[in-house]
């Protein structure tokens, strides 16, 4: 029986992209995204939550990413969890879980708060002149 790794988050960027290239040239962008919750206790007090999340993204997507997004934008990421394992120079073994981006929809527009009419699968929200390709 196969099983399912799916992770969606909707939350806002806490940094600006990073984008780096692999020695065989494949771009990678890392992405910082806030999730907030709110939530009434039993008491009734009202509680905000907010969970962060390591989010990779590869190929075009990573260079689509690193281009139209910056801090503070509101993104919906679509992947799944991975996690790594290294060494550190200490000889501690240290692991990471991070979500690996197979979408990321860019909800708002860049400099503008609101919906954006434009919704394209796998490469975000951009306006008709931003994107790359046809």
């Amino acid at each position: 029986m196969a099983g399912l790794n799916k992770v969606m988050i909707i939350g806002n960027l806490g940094a600006d992209p990073e984008m780096k290239y692999m020695a065989d040239g494949t771009a990678l962008t890392n992405l910082r995204v806030a999730a907030t919750r709110n939530y009434s206790t039993r008491e009734g007090e009202r509680k905000e939550e907010t969970e962060w999340f390591s989010v990779a993204a590869w190929g075009k997507l990573a260079e689509q990413c690193s281009q139209f997004l910056q801090k503070g934008r509101r993104v919906y990421v679509e992947g799944r969890l991975k996690t790594r394992s290294w060494d550190t120079p200490e000889g501690e073994k240290r692991y990471r879980t991070e979500v690996v981006a197979e979408t990321v929809l860019f909800i708002d527009r860049a400099g503008a708060a609101g919906p954006s009419d434009q919704h394209h699968e796998g490469m975000g929200e951009l306006e008709p002149e931003d994107i790359p390709f046809e």
